[in-house]
C-alpha cells in the first residue's frame, strides 16, 4: 500500500502546512499521528493556563485526525505524551481515563519536559493507530 496523507477540516491545515507537517500518514495498517496541541482550527491556543482543559483539546483533536484516517481512539495501540509538569500527571491520568476507558489501553510513554513548541501548550500527546486497510479507506 502506498503511504496516505491526512489532512482533517476542522484542525489548522495552514499551520500545518507552515510547519512541514501532516496530522496523519498511513503507512500500511499503521497510521502514526503527528504530536496534538490544544490548538482550534485557527491554529491558536486554547485552555491557556488550564491543563485540564487542554488536555481535553488535545485527545478530541486526536481523534478528529483519526476519524479522518477512518479510525477512532479505540485503534490506538500506542502514545507518547509530553506535559511540561509533573504535577500535571494525576489531571492527565483523569482526562485519559475518560477516552480510554478500558480494559485494554495502548502503550504509552510520558516524557516530562523543558518547553514545548509555543508558550501557551503545557502538553502534546503523539498516537501510533493500527487500522488494517481492509478495514479502513487509505
Amino acid at each position: 500500500m502506498a503511504r496516505a496523507s491526512y489532512k482533517p477540516t476542522g484542525l489548522s491545515l495552514q499551520h500545518a502546512a507552515n510547519a512541514a507537517y501532516d496530522y496523519a500518514v498511513r503507512a500500511g495498517d499503521l497510521v502514526f499521528v503527528s504530536g496534538q496541541v490544544a490548538r482550534d482550527r485557527n491554529g491558536e491556543a486554547v485552555g491557556v493556563g488550564d491543563f485540564e482543559a487542554q488536555a481535553v483539546r488535545v485527545f478530541e483533536n486526536l481523534a478528529h485526525v483519526l476519524a479522518s484516517a477512518g479510525g477512532t481512539l479505540a485503534d490506538v495501540v500506542d502514545t507518547r505524551m509530553y506535559i511540561l509538569n509533573r504535577d500535571h500527571r494525576p489531571i492527565l491520568n483523569a482526562v485519559r481515563k475518560r477516552y480510554y476507558p478500558g480494559p485494554d489501553f495502548p502503550c504509552s510513554t510520558l516524557l516530562i519536559v523543558a518547553g514545548l513548541a509555543h508558550p501557551d501548550l503545557l502538553l502534546e500527546i503523539e498516537a501510533v493507530a493500527y487500522l488494517p486497510t481492509n478495514e479502513a479507506a487509505p
